[in-house]
């Protein structure tokens, strides 16, 4: 595959990615799968705020999608944030047993999500093996 081919597809990797950031996290923490994207008890302030972290990351996103090496920083951020974020949830729901399906859900996604992402932009950045 080509750098043109790589570059197009991180293009579109980030505007699903942003789109799932402002609607998607929303979805399934309130009406999809609250076990798995959600934390018990419920706790509507930490919800509200991760939402509104999420969704303006997503605006971001899709606004780097127009030129996506000239915002690397942005895109790395997603990366490393996500990895960061996945393995302390997967910690938390390991140690609490009331948390395990998120080990299905939002740890799996944010893991996933860090590994494609940042596969994509190594191919597509000048000189990507």
């Amino acid at each position: 595959m080509s750098q043109g081919s790589w570059l197009g597809l991180l293009r579109a990797l980030l505007v699903i990615t942003g789109l799932f950031f402002i609607f998607g996290i929303y979805a399934m923490m309130m009406w999809v799968w609250p076990e798995g994207w959600g934390w018990t008890p419920r706790q509507y302030e930490y919800e509200q705020m991760i939402m509104g972290v999420y969704a303006t990351l997503g605006v971001f996103l899709i606004r780097a999608a127009r030129d996506p090496l000239a915002n690397a920083s942005l895109i790395w951020f997603t990366v490393w944030s996500s990895v960061v974020h996945g393995l302390i949830m997967l910690v938390q729901a390991l140690v609490d047993s009331t948390e395990r399906a998120n080990l299905l859900g939002d740890v799996p996604a944010l893991l996933v999500l860090a590994l494609v992402l940042g596969y994509v932009m190594r191919k597509a950045a000048p000189g990507g093996s």
